[in-house]
């Protein structure tokens, strides 16, 4: 058996280190590049998702490195990500590939099919191998997001441009080649070090934008045309709605004191939306509320075109924008966005941040002096 599955961000990181301690052989995909769309985009239906078109690419390219069993999250509700291992499953049974797909659920769907799936994964290895496995995963999920976490500050404040990303380009050229969940940890650790030592500039305040809307898209750098990077080189610093690690901390732990707080930011949204109606549309709502209470000084939604559930959060905020005042701006991707035209727009969006700030700072002189 050669395991891959879809790249989405830094997970390929704790996947493969959870694979090679159960002993599976790991394809990793190539990363995601124009070739990758281009696979996908030829392969799959007009009006699919981006994700799922991107999906296929990394499929396809895994395959052709001998991969012969995929792995993907499964989902439930509106969103169309619960027919992505079925769709998926189809279109590479018509070209002709010969893989099999173990496609997880959430366990509340079927308690014994998610067993089932995990004990054809894992093979001969007992239930406390995986367990200690998932364990380990978890924890490179959580140093990973806290290593980006690092970046995202310094981005905004590097004296010398580009530092950050030199280190974090290191880190994934080294990370590539290391095998088992310890030296991946031991490595991401090395570079936690290494990002932190880039240096800042002195007394900078950097306007602060939260990043919300659909998970991939969120958390796939290509997929969103690299924003985090793009809003840091504009001296912006960037905080993140959805992390992978706050994705398992919701769904696969037993924090109940982090479940507690999801729920009540979740809350928030209940004035204007107080259901689920698939994806992250609710998060979307809540969180951008959320980011506006904190101070923040503007909220950016990126989607993949034609998503019904964040179509619907977008038609919201518009609401949430009038009753809070933090600017809001939607960035819509697919496989025709155009990353100037792109740019253009975060670069706009930034100007007007920036003279809002310098608006209020005015108000808040001028107030002093008439008192």
């Amino acid at each position: 058996m050669k395991v891959t599955f879809p790249h989405m961000g830094q997970a390929y990181l704790a996947i493969k280190g959870m694979l090679d301690d159960l002993g599976i052989e790991v394809v990793i995909p190539p990363p995601i590049t124009e070739r990758t769309l281009e696979i996908g985009t030829k392969l799959s239906p007009e009006m699919a998702c981006l994700p799922l078109k991107i999906n296929i690419g990394n499929y396809i390219e895994s395959v052709e490195k001998g991969a012969d069993t995929i792995i993907i999250a499964g989902s439930c509700g509106p969103c169309r990500f619960g027919y992505y291992g079925v769709v998926q499953k189809e279109i590479l049974k018509d070209l002709g590939y010969d893989v099999d797909m173990i496609i997880f659920d959430p366990p509340d769907s079927d308690y014994r099919a998610f067993i089932e799936r995990i004990r054809k994964l894992a093979g001969k290895n007992s239930w406390v191998n995986i367990a200690q496995a998932f364990k380990r995963a978890s924890i490179i999920v959580k140093e990973a997001d806290e290593m980006l976490d690092i970046a995202l500050r310094k981005r905004a404040r590097e004296v010398n441009k580009g530092d950050t990303d030199s280190r974090l380009y290191r880190f994934e050229r080294e990370v590539w080649g290391k095998y088992g969940s310890q030296e991946i940890l031991e490595t991401i650790r090395k570079y936690k070090g290494i990002l932190s030592q880039v240096e800042e500039k002195p007394r900078v305040s950097p306007l602060k934008i939260g990043l919300v809307g659909e998970i991939y898209t969120l958390v796939e750098p290509y997929v969103n045309l690299h924003i985090e990077k793009k809003l840091g080189y504009l001296g912006v610093e960037v905080y993140r709605s959805i992390t992978l690690h706050e994705w398992v901390k919701v769904h696969l732990s037993l924090d109940v004191k982090h479940r507690m707080r999801h729920k009540r930011i979740l809350r928030k949204a209940a004035p204007y939306l107080n259901l689920c109606v698939g994806g992250h549309a609710w998060q979307t709502i809540a969180n951008s509320i959320y980011y506006s209470e904190c101070g923040l000084d503007g909220v950016i939604q990126i989607m993949p075109f034609g998503c019904m559930p964040e179509i619907v959060a977008e038609s919201i905020l518009p609401k949430v924008y009038q009753d809070y005042g933090t600017p809001i701006m939607t960035l819509v991707v697919d496989e025709m966005t155009g990353e100037a035209g792109y740019f253009t727009r975060l670069e706009a969006f930034v100007d007007l941040l920036e003279q809002k700030r310098r608006s209020k700072a005015d108000e808040y002189k001028e107030s002093l002096f008439r008192g």
